[in-house]
């Protein structure tokens, strides 16, 4: 007896699925990689935001984007983030943790009321995949490529220093044509 039309396309189904799921697993980009090493006395102080991918925390932020490091007694640092919206501005107050001592490059940061500390789900990854040389510009991601940001010190980021932004997120398998520029902060 022979299966039946119906059996023999579900064993068909689920063989065309494996194999599909196993050149996926292939082509699948590496591991999101940090920087190797960041001088957190060197990255602390004032950027502005170049351009993001989307996200659900800055849907109101029109332009104007800011953030402030400032690293603490107790060796963490104190994040303000700020934006212009269409009726003024709103800051968001947090705090940053390292969590890779060697190279400085991973942190966690929380932006809920410290009550909420020993709770894993409010601390998000922020990993510094690269930085200028000269601190002047840098790319912060999330390991699940969820999240990307490209930071300058300045609202104006120069052709070519944002050409190596790019080039490090599109190391690290970020899809960069997924993010929109900061309205005060094009690329020059």
């Amino acid at each position: 007896m022979s299966p039946s039309p119906r059996l023999r396309w579900s064993v068909a189904a689920l063989m065309a699925a494996l194999s599909l799921q196993g050149e996926g697993a292939a082509t699948e980009a590496p591991p999101v990689r940090a920087a190797a090493r960041v001088d957190l006395q060197r990255y602390a102080g004032d950027w502005s935001e170049v351009a993001r991918f989307p996200n659900r925390f800055q849907r109101r932020c029109v332009g104007e984007v800011r953030a402030r490091y400032t690293i603490r007694t107790d060796g963490r640092l104190d994040v303000l983030n700020q934006c212009r919206t269409k009726n003024g501005s709103i800051d968001a107050r947090g705090v940053a943790r390292v969590v890779d001592a060697v190279s400085s490059a991973k942190l966690k940061v929380r932006f809920a009321p410290a009550a909420f500390s020993l709770l894993p789900v409010v601390w998000g990854d922020y990993w510094i995949l690269g930085v200028a040389e000269d601190y002047s510009w840098a790319v912060v991601g999330s390991p699940d490529r969820n999240y990307l940001w490209i930071l300058a010190r300045t609202p104006e980021l120069p052709p070519p220093a944002f050409a190596a932004a790019i080039a490090v997120a599109r190391a690290n398998g970020f899809n960069t044509a997924g993010l929109v520029g900061t309205d005060a902060a094009r690329p020059r």
